[in-house]
């Protein structure tokens, strides 16, 4: 039976060595996604860009308009789209609201920086799914999107 606890023991920490809060993580990967998103590479930018726009933010835009307009992307778009996709209405209830929670909530965005790379993983087109088949082989299940990983380790 695999693991079913976090492979990850420690949390982020920061260049200094102390630990990372979850809205700080945040601002980080952030940084990294506008980064990302205002690449002159289509396979860096377009993925980001995706994501601004099921989010919601700017529904009068096409991706492919958006991608026109790329260098405009800000940090405040992608905080607010990551506040999104955890649930919140916009970045300043998330940033008021995610510090209280558990850090496996953003696990996914950990698994967007490779960090459970060393790990074997199975991917499941849904959470139950993938919790149905943990039951029986163990692993540590994270949410990716509409998609669900479990992560093995022994």
């Amino acid at each position: 039976m695999w693991s079913t606890s976090h492979p990850l023991f420690k949390q982020s920490r920061t260049v200094a060595g102390e630990a990372c809060s979850n809205s700080e993580f945040l601002r980080r990967h952030a940084r990294r996604l506008v980064r990302d998103g205002r690449a002159d590479q289509p396979s860096k930018a377009l993925p980001v860009l995706r994501r601004v726009i099921d989010a919601g933010l700017m529904p009068e835009l096409a991706v492919t308009d958006l991608y026109n307009v790329r260098e405009t992307l800000q940090l405040k778009h992608i905080l607010h789209t990551l506040a999104r996709e955890l649930g919140f209405a916009s970045w300043d209830v998330c940033k008021q609201e995610i510090d209280r929670r558990d850090t496996a909530l953003l696990d996914r965005y950990r698994f967007e920086q490779g960090r459970f790379g060393d790990f074997e993983q199975n991917w499941f087109p849904d959470e139950p799914t993938a919790r149905a088949w943990q039951q029986q082989n163990g692993g540590y299940i994270v949410n990716y999107g509409k998609q669900a990983v479990a992560i093995l380790t022994k």
